[in-house]
């Protein structure tokens, strides 16, 4: 079978989308590297700010690949950074590497992953899209000075996508994601509707996040902790009760949580003293806070439930879908946000 370079890219969209909401503010990142006779070596991504890259992550595969077994033990990318630079100069020249994301210029938590890409002597570069930092950006034009074959904007587009809660940080604007579980056949009833391996999935999300929103009878009727023990976090979001009426229990565990603030609010414009934002609730949230939502994400369960189908009015595009488990996890782009005006 013939492929193109966008496949390869694609490949490495896909791992990286694995990993969306979990780096912020970091971009999520992609990457995959080739051997002389075009066989994957390895794919990887970048999984949290101030761990590896994922340019590295692959770099480190790939001297593993060659029998190195000594890269493995070193204990932080720094260290794994400065092994690769000492013994692998040029010794990759006839490796191709795909990256979603212009590599970093700039010496971060992490070392210059352009400077090491250069060093490494790749025989061709496929880069997606640029950096919209411009304190790591400058990655192409120093790699095109290298004399090396450089590709760029494969698949840009959904590079783009795939980076857009990046992207709005750089500019301080706040990213807004919606998130919904669902059964098979569209019914959102009961309290765990997803498999527990998605459930760790969004607590590692309220992890990252800033602000936790939620409406007013979820709290009323299920008393949620809404905090990240399953991700093993002790930095819990603030919390935004969206209701028109202000009879919450406070005795309840999600006021108990160390760390946080709740607000019980009939307006949603708190919500813009927040960058990173998720909310979660059904089809009367849904439709509150569809002006405002950037992205969806939506868990489906693979089991039918006996109930009321929710009806999601929007205007949504796919960007990405992946199994986790027993659920389809995909993600949404809101065409229509900003039309609507129907927030309070």
């Amino acid at each position: 079978m013939v492929v193109d370079d966008s496949f390869y890219m694609q490949l490495s969209l896909n791992e990286a989308w694995k990993y969306q909401a979990l780096t912020y503010p970091n971009p999520p990142v992609g990457s995959l590297i080739l051997d002389a006779f075009d066989k994957i070596v390895t794919i990887d991504a970048h999984k949290e700010a101030g761990s590896a890259h994922a340019e590295l992550l692959c770099c480190i595969e790939a001297a593993k690949s060659l029998g190195d077994d000594k890269i493995g033990k070193l204990s932080s990318p720094i260290l794994q950074h400065e092994y690769l630079m000492k013994h692998y100069k040029d010794r990759f020249k006839d490796y191709k590497i795909f990256v979603t994301l212009e590599p970093c210029m700039h010496e971060g938590k992490t070392p210059s992953c352009a400077l090491l890409i250069k060093h490494l002597g790749f025989s061709k570069i496929y880069i997606g899209t640029n950096d919209p930092n411009s304190e790591a950006s400058g990655a192409i034009d120093f790699l095109k000075s290298a004399n090396t074959k450089l590709f760029f904007g494969i698949l840009k587009k959904k590079c783009d996508k795939l980076i857009y809660p990046f992207t709005k940080w750089q500019k301080n604007e706040n990213f807004v994601f919606f998130k919904l579980a669902k059964h098979q056949n569209g019914v959102i009833s009961g309290k765990r509707v997803s498999s527990n391996k998605s459930r760790s999935l969004v607590h590692k999300m309220r992890a990252k996040i800033d602000l936790l929103v939620i409406g007013g009878d979820t709290v009323r009727c299920d008393k949620p902790i809404l905090d990240a023990r399953l991700a093993n976090s002790n930095n819990p979001p603030d919390i935004l009760i969206y209701t028109s009426k202000d009879d919450i229990d406070r005795n309840i565990a999600l006021f108990k949580i160390k760390n946080r603030k709740v607000f019980i609010e009939d307006s949603l414009k708190k919500i813009n003293d927040y960058s990173f934002v998720m909310i979660e609730g059904g089809e009367g949230m849904f439709f509150h806070t569809k002006d405002i939502v950037d992205y969806y994400l939506m868990f489906t369960t693979s089991k039918f439930k006996p109930g009321k189908k929710i009806n999601l009015d929007a205007n949504l595009k796919s960007l990405h879908c992946f199994k986790n488990c027993s659920d389809t996890i995909e993600w949404f782009e809101n065409i229509d946000k900003g039309k609507s005006k129907c927030t309070s």
